[in-house]
């Protein structure tokens, strides 16, 4: 047999190892889309209430290195929380340290998503954050395109469709039937 002719056999074992990693990836990837999702709608009611409609117009129309700050606050803003939340687990409130934590995370990535909306065309006038900026969303779109056309991904996808689709079956079934 020849070497072109052999079978690789160590490109067997290290996907296998690597299978459950890739499951995890393609249902975490899901779970992000579905927030990201849930969260712009979110944040868009939100948007339209005449105050938080005048923050956004002012935000939109601030200086590239005002905008950076606004983009990079909320992060900054949730450090102490989320110290706080370490304590409050620390001193034997775990519950109350991870809804804490859970909270933070969701509040302040949706702040940083709608953040990012608000100020990314200011942003990339700034030339170190246009060339990082373009550099992380190659890398990214490359490495969800290789998740997404994964086998573990298309299983994880189907998955969660027929779960959701068996949820709203069995919250039909227990909604109260209105006659006509």
């Amino acid at each position: 047999m020849t070497q072109a002719a052999k079978p690789n056999r160590r490109a067997r074992p290290r996907h296998r190892f690597l299978a459950p990693l890739i499951y995890a990836a393609a249902v975490l990837l899901l779970i992000e889309d579905w927030f990201w999702d849930t969260g712009a709608r979110l944040v868009q009611r939100i948007a339209a209430w005449p105050p938080i409609h005048a923050l956004e117009v002012r935000i939109r129309a601030l200086p590239p290195w005002a905008a950076l700050t606004a983009f990079i606050l909320p992060a900054v803003l949730l450090f102490p929380v989320k110290v706080l939340a370490l304590l409050a687990m620390a001193h034997g409130h775990a519950l109350l340290g991870v809804t804490v934590i859970l909270l933070a995370k969701l509040g302040g990535a949706a702040a940083v998503a709608r953040l990012y909306t608000l100020t990314k065309p200011t942003l990339l006038e700034v030339t170190w954050f246009a060339r990082w900026h373009n550099w992380f969303m190659a890398v990214k779109d490359r490495w969800i395109g290789y998740l997404r056309s994964s086998r573990p991904y298309r299983h994880a996808k189907s998955a969660m469709a027929r779960t959701r689709r068996a949820l709203q079956h069995a919250l039909a079934r227990l909604r109260p039937h209105q006659s006509g």
